[in-house]
Formats: C-alpha cells, sequence, structure tokens
C-alpha cells in the first residue's frame, strides 16, 4: 500500500485528523512518508491549512501542497470564483506517482466527499484513486444519516472501480447517542467489513505525543494501530444485556 487516499462521505467528517493518525503511526514505524493535499480550499495564501494539522499531529515534513483557493467551496467552484487555474488531476497523478518511488507510503487527502469535483470537467478524488490504482480509506461522521451518506459513498467507489480499505469514523463522542451506537454494526455491514477504526472527538487539539498514542489505539492493525474493532461494537451495542 504505497499510496493510500483519505476520502470521506462529506465535509468536515474528521478527513485531516485521520490522514495525520495514519501518517504519524507509518512514521514512527520507520518508514518514509509524504502527504499530499491535492487542492486546499477555504484558506488564504498566507494561512496554515490542513497540512499544518498533519505537521504539528504527526510531526511529517514531506507535505505537498498542489493547489489552494480562498473560497470555502468546492474546488470547481473556488477555481471559477477566485479566476486561479483549476486542479489538474492527472498532474497531480503523476506527482503522487514521483512520489511514491522515493517514499514508503503517500497519504493523499480529497477536499470534502468523495465525488466533489475539482475541475468543471468533474474529475474528482475518486478519478485520482482509480488512476493512481490506490485504495481509499472512506471518513464518516457517527449520526444520524451517515448510513445514507456512507452507502452512496460505497456504492460510487465500487461503481468506479476503487477499492475499499476501510471505513473509521472521524469523531466518536464521549456520549453516544442511540442512533451512533446503532450505526457501528449497520457501518460494517455497509463495508462488509470491521470498522478500521473510530477518532475520539477532540483528537486534534491533542499533544502529538498523545495523539500518537491515541491514534494506535484507534486505527485498526491493517493501518498500524491496535483497535479492536469487536470490542468496540460489544460495547456500544445497544442491545447487549
Amino acid at each position: 500500500m504505497s499510496v493510500l487516499v483519505v476520502t470521506g462521505t462529506d465535509t468536515g467528517v474528521g478527513k485531516t485528523i485521520v490522514t495525520a493518525a495514519v501518517a504519524a503511526i507509518a512514521a514512527v514505524r520507520g518508514g518514509t512518508v509524504a502527504v499530499v493535499k491535492a487542492s486546499q480550499t477555504g484558506v488564504g495564501p498566507n494561512e496554515a491549512g490542513d497540512l499544518a494539522d498533519v505537521r504539528r499531529l504527526a510531526g511529517v515534513s514531506d507535505l505537498h501542497e498542489y493547489s489552494r483557493y480562498p473560497d470555502p467551496l468546492s474546488p470547481a467552484a473556488a477555481s471559477r470564483v477566485s479566476g486561479l487555474p483549476p486542479v489538474d488531476l492527472y498532474g497531480v497523478a503523476d506527482r503522487v506517482r514521483a512520489l511514491a518511488k522515493e517514499t514508503d507510503l503517500v497519504v493523499v487527502e480529497g477536499a470534502g466527499g468523495l465525488l466533489v469535483r475539482f475541475d468543471d470537467e468533474g474529475t474528482t478524488i475518486a478519478d485520482l484513486a482509480h488512476e493512481l490504482k490506490a485504495g481509499a480509506l472512506v471518513v464518516a461522521r457517527p449520526d444520524l444519516g451517515t448510513l445514507n451518506h456512507t452507502a452512496l459513498t460505497l456504492e460510487s467507489m465500487a461503481h468506479r472501480g476503487v477499492d475499499l480499505v476501510g471505513v473509521v469514523i472521524g469523531s466518536w463522542p464521549a456520549e453516544a447517542d442511540l442512533a451512533m451506537r446503532c450505526n457501528v454494526r449497520d457501518l460494517e455491514t455497509l463495508a462488509a467489513r470491521p470498522l478500521a477504526g473510530v477518532l475520539p472527538a477532540g483528537a486534534g487539539s491533542l499533544h502529538p505525543a498523545d495523539f500518537l498514542l491515541t491514534a494506535r489505539a484507534s486505527l485498526s492493525p491493517a493501518l498500524g494501530g491496535t483497535f479492536d474493532a469487536a470490542a468496540f461494537r460489544a460495547i456500544q451495542d445497544p442491545t447487549a444485556r
């Protein structure tokens, strides 16, 4: 798994924190790690973007942002509004391939959800994953509505020939409601596999050392962590006696 794409079911689901968690674990295990943000929106020229959070939390310095737009819109819309050139997703693919030849793992974070447009031709992060033959890690919300969003995302991935690495819940609250607890099993049913991780709410505000410990505890062994999906499911099961 030299290239991993991190996408989501929506915007604000925790993709950057999950990206940082994957990168932190990979880096501490001794591998070389690069993180790519194909397009950053909603951030001005001199402001800190998502990669700044990855640097702070994961301690990774091999960071690559290939386009930036100041308006908090899809990359395609932000490009039109700003008058800046759109993202060349196939050019991004070439640059990621070059990175992958020199790096043990390249983590590519998308913008918004799976089918958010990067240009007026309609290219998406799903197209990038397909072009790179990279698996995708899907970050989902835990709350009401996530099942439909996740099902649509996974169906679209399958239709486009993008392999699913797993589903991660990007922000799990200290006190989960009934819908969230029921969604654990249903998300696994949709993915046809156990959850690949659950990050606690507020993980992005942790000290880097604490973040690493949290990342390990929150991601599955396939991602370098120790997360036990079966144990988490049993704890959250509202029908358990």
